[in-house]
């Protein structure tokens, strides 16, 4: 796992990978209790007969299920220390480029975008690429902002 330590080696580091994360592999009881909570219960994501029948061929995880995964994945694979305290602070561009079967393995290649002064701390945009494996297509890149206070 990779520490950044303060807001002058987080500055260092852009452009740069900042990690990739394990696979994990998202099940259809993952994705019903991820409906259940949402109340997202679309039947391309929990109706398994129904789906079967469907141009997909079965059940896919919810793009919005897909998303969430980012600060699982980013803190398997990256670390900040040194600074006072950080907090989301929204996400730019955030693509759905390819539909995610249900029991697809996923995993994430972080990259640090950027990494701007802003109200007294650092805007920090690390670009996340969601991959599914065995597929040259990403489930999903969304760009994360995180600002950070030294």
């Amino acid at each position: 796992m990779l520490v950044l330590n303060g807001i002058d080696d987080i500055k260092s580091k852009v452009g740069e990978e900042l990690g990739v994360s394990d696979w994990i592999q998202i099940d259809q009881d993952a994705v019903n209790k991820f409906a259940e909570v949402t109340g997202d219960d679309q039947w391309i994501h929990v109706d398994v007969d129904r789906a079967k029948e469907s141009p997909l061929g079965g059940t896919i995880v919810h793009g919005y299920f897909t998303l969430s995964l980012i600060p699982k994945f980013a803190y398997e694979t990256y670390s900040i220390e040194g600074i006072t305290f950080g907090m989301n602070y929204g996400s730019d561009k955030v693509r759905f480029l390819s539909p995610v079967p249900t029991g697809s393995r996923l995993r994430m290649r972080s990259t640090l975008a950027s990494a701007d002064d802003r109200n007294g701390g650092v805007l920090m945009k690390v670009t996340c690429t969601i991959e599914i494996e065995g597929s040259d297509k990403p489930a999903c890149v969304a760009e994360t902002l995180t600002i950070l206070f030294g």
